[in-house]
């Protein structure tokens, strides 16, 4: 009995031991904890103590995080004329920014403080439930008026891009339905899907129930011999929506995908896309693209922004418009200067100069409603409506679900993580 009760003893001891450990906050964890119940002065007092004379190690997906980096600097100078930190901006190529913070986060020297980072399913499985990556949700970011921070402060978003679908309107076709995109002998241009993995996320998330009842409600307005065309591909996957969980309308969904991934004219980069589309030769070609790339493109005789059409901004058209991915603000749990982290990330999401790189142009819509600029006149060329196009009806048009609305498919990281190897197997499949 003697040796039974220690032994009892001991196997609690080591559970307790491991609780323990468990629960306990990384240095990191408590520093963010802090800093979440600090104003941004707050916060660049302490960067200051932290990195005066330093440098910090930013990684992201975005190049702009550099202008953002050089902007914030500026705004510590002001604070503290003789502050001589540094920030330097990293931007790794394609998919490559997981293995790298994976890789920075294990070793006995690890330099990266924060990321600005995309890819919404990978960022939950692979950094966020890993420990990797730690949230944190600046105070004033949290009070601003009209910030959703159930949507978008976990993680912290930075922004929502959008993706849309336009068309080259030289020719005689019609896209009034997002099915009309995967009509027979549709080749819409779309960058694949191991190449930019948010477009994979995309039609991960059509599978949620709210954005499979708009792919059904599109589908009901189409006329009786294109519902002939695709009800047998609907009816064929009925069995699979079931497999896979699905609610009522992820049949509809399903074949929405599977034409989709089929009959897409894949492409490297939406820069080449955009390109193509606005020429004159163009004629009836389609895509689904970043909506920001208007502004990139020079008139000329066979090239021009009214050569297409934004389908969501036509009269009557029905469906999703396109898709909205993220711009995530992250701080390692490994993080060498975590103070000064949190006072550029408080900075990026509270202070119009922060943001300013990314929201001087339509397309990029901050988590901080107060941060977003008017672009609903950008096509205008001294007065004058010029190219309609590139006139941006703003975030809440954009994410509407409603009649009047761009009806955008919205990255959300948990639905798309936890559907990645069910759905997003299927879909490989393809």
């Amino acid at each position: 009995m003697k040796k039974l009760f220690v032994t009892v003893l001991a196997i609690v001891f080591v559970f307790s031991l491991f609780g323990c450990k468990s629960n306990t906050k990384s240095e990191v964890e408590k520093i963010i904890a802090e800093a979440e119940s600090m104003t941004l002065d707050e916060l660049m007092a302490k960067a200051y103590e932290e990195s005066n004379g330093k440098t910090l190690e930013g990684i992201g997906n975005s190049s702009r995080g550099k202008t953002a980096g050089e902007a914030f600097v500026l705004a510590m100078k002001e604070k503290y004329p003789d502050y001589t930190g540094v920030i330097n901006w990293q931007q790794p190529k394609e998919n490559s920014i997981f293995q790298m913070l994976t890789s920075d986060s294990e070793s006995p020297n690890p330099i990266f403080s924060m990321t600005l980072i995309q890819d919404g399913s990978q960022i939950q499985s692979k950094m966020i439930e890993t420990g990797i990556l730690r949230n944190f949700i600046p105070l004033e970011f949290r009070e601003s008026a009209g910030v959703d921070v159930e949507q978008d402060g976990t993680p912290l978003t930075l922004q929502t891009l959008n993706k849309v679908f336009m068309y080259n309107n030289l020719g005689t076709k019609e896209f009034n339905n997002v099915w009309d995109f995967v009509k027979q002998g549709e080749a819409p241009l779309f960058m694949g899907l191991e190449s930019e993995p948010v477009g994979f996320n995309f039609l991960l998330m059509l599978t949620k129930d709210e954005y499979a009842a708009i792919v059904k409600q599109a589908f009901d307005a189409l006329d009786a011999t294109e519902k002939a065309y695709f009800q047998p591909i609907v009816d064929s996957l009925a069995s699979k929506a079931t497999e896979l969980g699905l609610g009522p309308n992820g049949k509809y969904a399903l074949a929405w995908i599977k034409l989709w991934t089929k009959q897409i004219n894949v492409m490297t980069d939406d820069g080449p896309i955009m390109s193509e589309l606005v020429t004159t030769s163009a004629v009836d070609e389609t895509a689904l693209l970043v909506y920001s790339k208007l502004r990139s493109i020079s008139e000329t005789e066979t090239s021009s922004v009214n050569n297409v059409t934004v389908a969501a901004y036509v009269p009557g058209y029905q469906g999703f418009g396109g898709f909205g991915y993220k711009h995530f603000l992250q701080i390692p749990d490994s993080s060498p200067l975590p103070w000064t982290a949190a006072a550029f990330i408080a900075y990026m999401v509270t202070v119009e100069a922060g943001f300013h790189p990314w929201g001087k142009d339509m397309g990029g819509y901050s988590a901080n409603p107060s941060l977003r600029l008017d672009h609903t006149q950008d096509g205008f060329v001294d007065g004058v409506d010029t190219f309609p196009a590139k006139n941006d009806r703003g975030y809440d048009w954009w994410v509407s679900t409603g009649v009047y609305g761009g009806r955008l498919i919205i990255e959300d990281p948990i639905y798309a993580s936890s559907v990645a190897f069910t759905v997003g197997e299927w879909i490989l499949s393809l």
